[in-house]
């Protein structure tokens, strides 16, 4: 089992940052790729950003060159720094890890991230 603890979100105006942090604790051996994950109001859940063991990283193209994900393998913890936010980019986001032979998808509870304009 993996629990994944999730910080950082809030109200920001448009133009401005944040830092999510997740931290991975229990069978934290086993967990592989580690992402982020948002879900805005009415619409689907959707890829923002991933990370493999070994540093490859994904971005969906609605962040391409405004967020950050980067991976602490010591601590356990990803971070997703997300600079000139919009408010097409209010949703809650949660943490993403895939874990075990099987690449089981764990999620952390969730943050809201509120973009005003």
């Amino acid at each position: 089992q993996v629990q994944l603890a999730n910080s950082g979100g809030g109200l920001v105006q448009s133009g401005g940052s944040l830092r999510l942090s997740c931290r991975a604790s229990g069978s934290i051996w086993s967990v592989h790729g580690m992402g982020w994950y948002r879900q805005a109001p009415g619409k689907q859940r959707e890829l923002v950003a991933f990370i493999t063991t070994n540093g490859n990283t994904d971005y969906a193209d609605s962040v391409k060159g405004r967020f950050t994900i980067s991976r602490d393998n010591d601590k356990n913890t990803v971070y997703l720094q997300m600079y000139n936010l919009k408010p097409e980019d209010t949703a809650v986001y949660y943490c993403n890890a895939q874990v075990g032979d099987f690449k089981t998808d764990y999620w952390g509870e969730g943050t809201l991230v509120t973009v005003s304009s």
